[in-house]
């Protein structure tokens, strides 16, 4: 409920229900607290004090580095991290680091590996993976269909799929929406139930149909981040030719996305931004889904009403991702090596830096707030 409409129903009862109705809601506010988080080598979920810019705690993660594919649960007290070679999920209590849930989704006969692909219910009941399993036979590996598996969270360490549905090829970055579904990242970007199995089309890619000017986007969400804003993104490079002989020295480059908004489960596919550079990974601002941000070799600034760059920062190396803070004045980037650079974001210049005792490689930068 809005404060506004708060203090109309406390009209009634006078000023001082309303100053009271004031107090008992500040507190609230005042205890959210900001983590970010993420994985370094060997194996380590690194849990990072937002106010401070410093590491809480360091939780060992079992098992030989993944990808550092990160999950949060919903009241952002438990992470689940994909690790063992991309083949186990393990779920901490970033409170504490104590192991929660272990998913070991490997056999002596089956070797399943996820890209990326893990995400929480709503309700912080469920787990789910896009599984890619192969079979180990004798003499030859036999490639088997890809499968979401769902697991109960409340199954803890060694867990097993409690459903299993038939899915596509290439999922990498997935997300859930209010509604229950499982939002997979793919050639397209589609829905799944994750109780029926049933799938439907969210925005078309690899199978648009936009016209014979038009190059099929490529598209791939390493990672999608979008916990401050409640979406998903899934970005994509495309080309508009001036004719039909597609010459690619005179086409119009163009960054795309799909972005789905996990309230509804709808989604927006818009170019929006001419092709400059590479970004590994776009966010929005949290309170202007207009302004975008990315981040490879530069950090950069978007205004996709406009069509425009507003802003680049050239970085001293690469890094995959990033994340902001959830008043929207503070940029995280990291991923590939060992530092997190800081920065503002209204003009891009860095303000601090966080370093870690093992580099990110592929992981991902998540913000895990716990509101109690």
């Amino acid at each position: 409920m809005k404060l506004t409409q708060m203090l109309k129903s406390t009209a009634l009862v006078g000023s001082l229900g309303a100053a009271a109705l004031l107090g008992a809601v500040a507190p609230a506010a005042q205890a959210a607290q900001e983590y970010l988080l993420t994985v370094t080598r060997p194996g380590h979920l690194q849990v990072i004090d937002m106010k401070t810019n410093q590491v809480e705690r360091t939780c060992e993660v079992p098992g030989n580095f993944g990808s550092g594919s990160i999950a949060l649960a919903p009241d952002g007290k438990s992470a689940y991290v994909l690790s063992n070679g991309m083949e186990d999920v393990y779920g901490f209590d970033i409170r504490s680091c104590d192991i929660t849930f272990h998913a070991a989704q490997s056999t002596k006969t089956l070797k399943v590996k996820t890209f990326q692909s893990v995400a929480v219910s709503p309700d912080g009941k469920e787990l789910y993976t896009v599984q890619n399993p192969f079979g180990l036979e004798r003499d030859r590996f036999t490639v088997e269909q890809p499968r979401l598996a769902v697991f109960n969270v409340a199954d803890g360490i060694g867990a097993q799929p409690v459903r299993t549905f038939p899915v596509d090829r290439r999922i990498t970055k997935i997300a859930t929406t209010v509604q229950g579904e499982v939002i997979l990242g793919g050639g397209d970007v589609k829905a799944i139930n994750p109780k029926t199995g049933e799938i439907r089309m969210v925005t078309p890619l690899q199978s648009w149909d936009k016209g014979p000017l038009w190059l099929p986007p490529d598209a791939f969400a390493m990672h999608s981040q979008g916990e401050q804003s409640n979406e998903y993104i899934m970005p994509y490079v495309t080309a508009e030719f001036t004719d039909e002989s597609w010459n690619f020295e005179t086409a119009e480059w163009w960054w795309g996305m799909s972005r789905v908004d996990l309230e509804t489960g709808e989604a927006e596919r818009v170019e929006m931004v001419p092709f400059e550079f590479i970004v590994f990974n776009f966010i929005s601002h949290p309170h202007d889904p207009n302004i975008l941000y990315g981040a490879f070799n530069t950090l950069s600034k978007h205004d996709i009403s406009k069509k425009e760059t507003v802003a680049v920062h050239e970085m001293p190396h690469t890094y995959y991702d990033l994340n902001i803070s959830a008043d929207g004045k503070t940029i995280y980037v990291g991923g590939a090596s060992s530092d997190i650079s800081i920065h503002d974001s209204d003009t891009l210049e860095k303000i601090g830096s966080i370093q870690l005792s093992g580099d990110m490689s592929t992981s991902d930068l998540r913000v895990a707030t716990i509101r109690d």
